[in-house]
């Protein structure tokens, strides 16, 4: 009979890769080789043996993983359809649990990098079941708390990353075979809670766990740029955004990340009032499956600070009538954007509805600060305030949220309006990030169109207004924390 591995072999050295590969997805047995997973996320896809044995198994699971960490997802979910019709094989299998479980969390962890956190909680759950090692436990535990993360359900994510966490530390493995994935959840619990030491130890951790990975090293940047803005340090958060897009490490980073970094450098703009240059960043990013990151949403931000709030309805209705297909983490802060429209409009009921939406999905998932940042706190506080009224069972969970918008929100925005920045234009004010960055004049006028003459007189003008003599001390000036009386 002829074996799945048949079809992809070349002098054995695939064939040699995906054995390596398999035996090390999960700790204890040393990490895969960089070259390996090259090599099979480069390769064709394999295609469905007559029946499925342990071999084949090991090799689809290989492949799979190999494609989510080298970011090779060109094909999609298409691939999972491929080989399952929902979480079962299309074709008969003779599998041991361990391998079962094995592909099953591979399957997930490739979800996982797709954004597609139903189905990747779907294949975590039935890795779980199958599970016979600690290793392959902490596996599958470890991706169905990232899929949980996608998902926004920061309670469930917390329960399976302590049962994740205790696994490893009871097996002794060494800190370098912790997966990335599990860091990944830990980033959304903390987002989540808005809190900032946390992603910064996050940060160190995921640098301090694999120096020379360069994945790990701009999913550090990105939990950096958060904890700014949860400090409230917009102008830090902006010059570290826009590093992190304009990095060679765009391009050896998980597509997750980099669609997130997108978002919230579009969030970052419209904090510091270029509108137009968020819509612009914007305009040519589709939403991938599922919208675990979901763009129309992140363009109602920037039409509701433009008060086109009819054309924020239209951008959103399409994703607002698939709550179905739509990722719940995201379609909280759809909704949200489309309950303040709808309250601009005059059409006070449909707002409150939308609003009582997101309370609800909340009471679900668990409060978080997401669906709130970049909007206009007063006009949130008045909707949510309107809900409870209607709605006393809600006041629990609304006054949690309004609790989390008052360390967060309000901070956020007050210190960036009372920050060095706040006599400087829109256009000085993003130069002034930039200005952060290791990029030269040269490259900052490239990067922005304009000449290295017009960067330069901006660039005088920002010294005058922050009264200092040279980009050195303008950068200690713009990364100041506010002083207390601020």
């Amino acid at each position: 009979m002829t074996s799945a591995l048949d079809a992809f072999d070349v002098g054995g050295d695939l064939r040699a890769a995906a054995a390596r590969t398999a035996a090390r997805l999960s700790p204890g047995d040393g990490l895969p080789h960089p070259r390996d997973l090259a090599l099979l996320a480069e390769c064709e896809p394999l295609s469905p043996p007559p029946v499925w044995n342990d071999a084949a198994a090991d090799a689809l699971s290989a492949q799979l993983t190999a494609r989510a960490r080298q970011d090779a997802l060109t094909l999609g979910s298409a691939l999972i359809d491929r080989f399952f019709d929902d979480v079962r094989l299309t074709r008969p299998a003779s599998l041991s649990a361990g391998a079962r479980s094995l592909l099953y969390s591979s399957v997930a962890e490739y979800a996982c990098s797709l954004a597609l956190a139903d189905v990747a909680a779907r294949f975590a759950d039935e890795a779980m079941l199958f599970a016979d090692t600690p290793g392959l436990t902490y596996r599958a535990v470890a991706t169905a708390a990232f899929a949980a993360g996608l998902d926004g359900d920061v309670e469930q994510t917390q329960r399976l990353l302590s049962r994740a966490d205790g696994i490893f530390r009871a097996q002794g493995w060494p800190a370098t075979e912790r997966l990335l994935v599990t860091f990944f959840a830990h980033i959304t619990v903390a987002s989540a809670r808005a809190d900032a030491p946390t992603l910064d130890r996050i940060a160190a951790d995921l640098r301090a766990t694999q120096p020379d990975d360069a994945f790990w090293d701009f999913t550090a940047g990105m939990a950096e740029v958060i904890a700014r803005l949860f400090r409230g340090d917009v102008t830090g958060a902006l010059a570290g955004s826009a590093h992190l897009l304009h990095s060679s490490g765009i391009h050896s980073s998980w597509l997750g990340c980099r669609l997130h970094v997108v978002c919230m450098h579009a969030d970052l703009l419209v904090a510091s009032g270029q509108l137009e240059e968020a819509l612009a960043l914007l305009a040519p990013w589709p939403s991938p499956e599922g919208h675990g990151v979901c763009f129309p949403t992140h363009r109602a931000t920037v039409l509701l600070h433009l008060r086109r709030d009819r054309e924020l309805i239209a951008e959103t209705d399409l994703c607002a009538a698939d709550e179905a297909g739509h990722n719940p983490r995201t379609f909280g802060p759809l909704l949200a954007r489309r309950a303040l429209a709808f309250e601009r409009l005059g059409a006070h009921r449909r707002a409150q509805r939308c609003m009582e939406a997101v309370v609800l999905l909340t009471a679900r998932i668990g409060v978080s600060a997401v669906p709130f940042l970049s909007l206009p706190p007063d006009e949130v506080r008045s909707l949510l305030d309107a809900v409870a009224a209607e709605r006393p069972s809600s006041r629990p969970v609304v006054d949690q949220i309004l609790a989390l918008l008052d360390l967060t929100v309000a901070s956020v925005i007050d210190t960036f309006d009372n920050s060095a920045t706040a006599d400087l234009t829109p256009t000085e004010r993003a130069l002034a990030s930039a200005l952060q960055t290791p990029s030269s004049l040269a490259d900052i006028a490239r990067e922005r169109g304009v000449s290295l003459n017009t960067v330069r007189s901006q660039v005088r003008s920002i010294y005058v207004k922050l009264g200092v003599n040279g980009r050195a001390e303008a950068v200690r000036r713009l990364t100041a924390a506010p002083s207390p009386e601020r």
